[in-house]
């Protein structure tokens, strides 16, 4: 999968042409890597996300994306997308699958060749590893993608490790 990379470390200092960011539904900054995309992007980030139109509170629902600038990130763009929380949600592979997907098509619609990712839904949101690396890796590796250059920007060792796992499996798109 030479279209699919890992590196473990910051995505906060990826140069790729957009950054997804793993949001919550308001889309005004938390914690984990929404905290840490936030900080590092700056007021402008949370400028941006204000200008988009909330319905009944939500900004980006969950499985949908949501696309602004970078503000003082490396990347052109910042693509917050909502993943779901694995224990209240009623169909978390189908959210989760449809949180990389529509990350991915906003992406080529905007003209990126490239694409940094987070484990998406692996924090907070309780999603177990290994079924979460599954259905990203899967995802990612959909036809329709193999001519954008992916990026996982993975927090720690043990992630890496479960993503390497199953990335040596998949077959070519």
């Amino acid at each position: 999968m030479n279209h699919i990379q890992l590196i473990e470390g910051d995505i906060t200092l990826a140069s790729e042409d957009a950054i997804v960011n793993a949001a919550n539904s308001r889309m005004l900054g938390g914690g984990g890597v929404d905290g840490a995309i936030h900080q590092a992007a700056g007021p402008q980030l949370l400028a941006e996300c204000l200008k988009i139109p909330e319905v009944n509170g939500i900004r980006c629902p969950v499985g949908e994306a949501r696309i602004t600038s970078a503000g003082n990130l490396p990347s052109r763009y910042v693509i917050h997308t909502v993943g779901p929380i694995y224990s209240s949600d009623a169909a978390p592979a189908q959210h989760l699958a449809a949180a990389y997907r529509s990350s991915l098509q906003l992406a080529m619609a905007h003209g990126c060749h490239s694409v940094a990712l987070p484990a998406i839904s692996c924090g907070v949101y309780g999603y177990p590893l290994e079924e979460a690396a599954n259905i990203a890796l899967q995802t990612c590796n959909e036809p329709q993608f193999k001519h954008l250059h992916i990026v996982f920007y993975l927090f720690n060792a043990e992630i890496t490790k479960v993503w390497r796992q199953i990335l040596a499996h998949l077959d070519p798109p």
